[in-house]
């Protein structure tokens, strides 16, 4: 059983505790930068042997020519006199491994048209990127003037200012602390942080300021409390008074932190300098369960407390009665007696765009009459058309933008998943998950894991595994979705991951972090645990409940 998840291009160079603080030869300049292009070549071997190599080798090829181009010309990370050298092993590794039809961009075909290209790009960009660069710069002055002023205001012990995904609206577990802290702490002020394009679909009553404006800067500076589950961005300076929560937004899986340096597709992108600052200003960080607390300490090493509360967002499992449940699955259009499959795949590092990794159609049609299939895209992803398409069709319910991932659980019979990290909060509500695995293989070279989900070992898989449409139709047809070993290996599973989900968990946030008091709330024992009830259970409520039983 592997959960190390230290992946396969590097050995482990050791622990270093959770507080430890190291540095990151990615963000300084050098010839250690090549390793990337032997760490491709490594991955692309392999995936050259895999059984599935037609459909993913030309995927991962692609990739990784747009992550070298990207280090190539990036000049904090390649410099001048080891440009040639980078380009000339990367694209030997590119032709080395060349899918049949794979094109080689032109930057990576000869080094001679590389530069000629970069200069004639260089010189394309260079005027607008000087008008646009004054534009910014005297608001992005004006405005730092501004907070550096709001900075000498006192704080303001009655102001929380909540954030969640990159500041796109009212969410996760931001949102359920939110609504507690009303409940409980009413003489605190809540504030969230919204970009000016998601800012119609805050609700109503919700006081939020836009990001980048003068408020928002005023509010970020004199807020005692700062609650998300990403963060704030910007030239963002915790001040002494100020704490700030971290609460995440799922059980890792996935590598995160600084295990993605092992993993370059995954790592593009990443400042590893600015995840530890930020990582410093945190005061606490939530945890889901130990395995959650103790990969949060490793991969952002810094002096913040951890809580072992549960997630917030969770609560809804085991508040939410069985006329909720009735009435989500009515909104929804969901039909009475119908099993409703909420499929949800990740997002995957080494694809651009969303790409389904199952035929809805052909899974749909397998599934056949009695089965509703709500698809969730992930939210990296805009509206898509073919989605949209599917749905005009009757063939799929693309909840995509639905706004409550926790409302799609609870109106559904079960969970059909990949590897996307609401596996573990959909456990909560003991229904069955399903995973597709057809290409677990890939992932877990290309972004590393930390659980095994494929073992079978009770505590790493939560239910039935199939690869395809074909075996994920009969896994339905034949009951095993929903038969006594899916059953053990789910409550195996449950007991690992969630330890503290009770329903209580935003309380306990709110009474420790907004309200000071010393010791956590004592999580419920298991056995007095009450989860929503399933929708089969649900509508037998309403049944009785109308005959006035």
């Amino acid at each position: 059983m592997c959960v190390c998840g230290f992946g396969f291009f590097l050995k482990d160079t050791g622990d270093t505790g959770p507080r430890r603080r190291r540095g990151s030869a990615s963000t300084t300049p050098g010839r250690h930068h090549l390793v990337a292009v032997d760490r491709y070549d490594e991955l692309l071997a392999r995936v050259a042997r895999h059984p599935h190599a037609a459909t993913l080798a030309p995927v991962l090829h692609g990739e990784a020519a747009r992550h070298l181009l990207a280090i190539l010309t990036d000049t904090a990370r390649i410099t001048p006199a080891d440009r040639a050298d980078f380009h000339r092993a990367a694209a030997r590794t590119l032709r080395r491994h060349r899918p049949p039809g794979a094109p080689l961009p032109a930057g990576l075909g000869s080094y001679g048209g590389f530069r000629s290209l970069r200069g004639a790009d260089v010189l394309r960009r260079t005027a607008a990127e000087r008008l646009r660069t004054r534009r910014e710069a005297a608001t992005r002055t004006a405005y730092e003037r501004y907070y550096r002023l709001q900075l000498r205001r006192p704080v303001d012990d009655d102001l929380v200012l909540y954030g969640a995904y990159g500041s796109r609206g009212v969410y996760c577990n931001p949102a359920a602390v939110y609504r507690k802290a009303r409940e409980i702490a009413p003489q605190l002020h809540g504030v969230w942080a919204v970009r000016e394009r998601d800012r119609a679909g805050v609700p109503a009553g919700v006081d939020h300021v836009v990001v980048g404006s003068r408020r928002y800067w005023e509010v970020l500076a004199r807020a005692k409390y700062l609650v998300n589950n990403a963060d704030f961005g910007g030239p963002f300076h915790k001040r002494r008074e100020q704490i700030y929560l971290q609460t995440h937004h799922g059980t890792p899986l996935k590598t995160m932190g600084m295990d993605l340096r092992r993993y370059p597709a995954a790592a593009a992108g990443v400042s590893f300098t600015r995840l530890l600052d930020h990582a410093d200003q945190w005061d606490y960080s939530l945890s889901a369960n130990q395995h959650s607390g103790e990969i949060w300490e490793r991969v952002y090493p810094s002096g913040y407390e951890t809580l072992p509360t549960g997630y917030p967002r969770n609560d809804a499992f085991f508040t939410a009665t069985a006329a909720d449940v009735r009435a989500l699955r009515a909104r929804l259009g969901i039909l009475p007696g119908t099993t409703a499959v909420l499929y949800a795949p990740t997002h995957r590092d080494y694809t651009r765009g969303f790409t389904p990794p199952l035929d809805l159609e052909r899974l749909s049609r397998n599934l056949g009459p009695g089965h509703q299939l709500l698809v969730r895209a992930h939210p990296y992803y805009g509206p898509d058309a073919r989605l949209a398409a599917l749905q005009d069709a009757g063939t799929i319910l693309d909840v995509s933008r639905y706004p409550s991932v926790e409302e799609l659980c609870l109106a559904s019979d079960a969970l059909l998943c990949d590897f996307s990290s609401l596996l573990f909060d959909y456990a909560c509500l003991d229904r069955p998950i399903v995973v597709h695995s057809g290409d677990w293989e890939t992932y877990r070279l290309a972004r590393g894991v930390y659980v095994d989900l494929l073992s079978g070992e009770p505590g790493d898989t939560p239910g039935v595994v199939a690869d395809d449409e074909n075996s994920l139709a009969d896994a339905f047809h034949s009951g095993r979705w929903a038969g006594p070993r899916a059953a053990r290996l789910r409550a195996a599973f449950r007991d690992r991951f969630c330890p503290y989900d009770d329903g209580q968990a935003a309380e306990r946030v709110v009474r420790r972090v907004l309200l000071g008091e010393d010791e956590l709330l004592p999580p419920l024992p298991a056995a007095e645990r009450t989860a929503a009830p399933a929708p089969a259970a649900a509508e037998d409520a309403g049944r009785l409940l109308g005959a006035g039983v």
